[in-house]
């Protein structure tokens, strides 16, 4: 992509095979350039100030952190802190924006919405349904009206926030991913995830309360036996073609 603008990823893993792999999933998938993806690793030191001009988007990826924990480490409440500062920006200058999992909840509390622990859904894939607001928008040209995708998350939408389009929802967690604005997009699910980046994730986080660390085997059989065929990673593509600009 030369001569375009790179797009930015932000990241919040602590945890440096996790947050690689996080990183080159989405590079692979969105079908970027080892020079289109810029990397910033938010819990590792404060957000610098951004000019959002410099790029042609943001991705926000996953996160150890549940934004309705009742207890939060100091980390964890700067992180926040620095990403609603930005989500601030982002929503009001409807910029060009993708938030995968963590990335739902921190847009749906700015919002004003409700993120808790009631649709949580463990490792593994799931069936996503395309809502009619969904035909037509280029993010999802070429996805299927159903398809499967993996999730792993402890907390959801609670309900669908004010201002949103809905774009996709699920039967365990109701809300899978809207629009706000023309730029703005969240997924619960993970489209940048593959059975292999899954496997790897879940060996990575097996002690961390996703699911029982004796399941994890039986895990990576039904992820490799599922039906996510790669429909999902449309979804990056997508956005990558959509937004990229000079």
């Amino acid at each position: 992509m030369s001569g375009v603008k790179p797009f930015l990823i932000l990241t919040t893993r602590d945890h440096d095979e996790a947050t690689r792999g996080e990183v080159e999933a989405v590079r692979r998938h969105a079908r970027l350039g080892s020079n289109d993806l810029v990397h910033l690793r938010v819990e590792a030191s404060p957000l610098p100030e951004l000019n959002l001009a410099d790029y042609s988007g943001l991705l926000l990826g996953g996160s150890p952190f549940n934004i309705s924990d009742s207890r939060k480490t100091p980390l964890q409440l700067r992180v926040e802190a620095d990403l609603r500062a930005l989500v601030d920006r982002v929503v009001e200058e409807d910029f060009p924006f993708l938030g995968m999992c963590y990335g739902i909840g921190t847009v749906t509390v700015h919002l004003g919405g409700v993120v808790d622990k009631t649709y949580g859904e463990t490792a593994g894939a799931t069936q996503i349904s395309l809502t009619s607001a969904a035909a037509g928008d280029p993010v999802l040209d070429g996805v299927p009206e159903t398809f499967e995708a993996f999730v792993g998350h402890k907390e959801a939408c609670n309900g669908v926030p004010p201002g949103v389009l809905m774009l996709a929802t699920g039967t365990a967690c109701p809300v899978q991913m809207y629009r706000h604005g023309a730029n703005v997009y969240v997924t619960q699910f993970h489209p940048e995830l593959d059975a292999d980046d899954l496997e790897n994730r879940m060996r990575i986080y097996s002690h961390a309360g996703y699911f029982h660390p004796d399941e994890l085997e039986d895990l990576v059989a039904m992820a490799r036996n599922s039906g996510v065929n790669g429909s999902q990673h449309r979804i990056l593509a997508n956005f990558v073609r959509r937004y990229a600009r000079d």
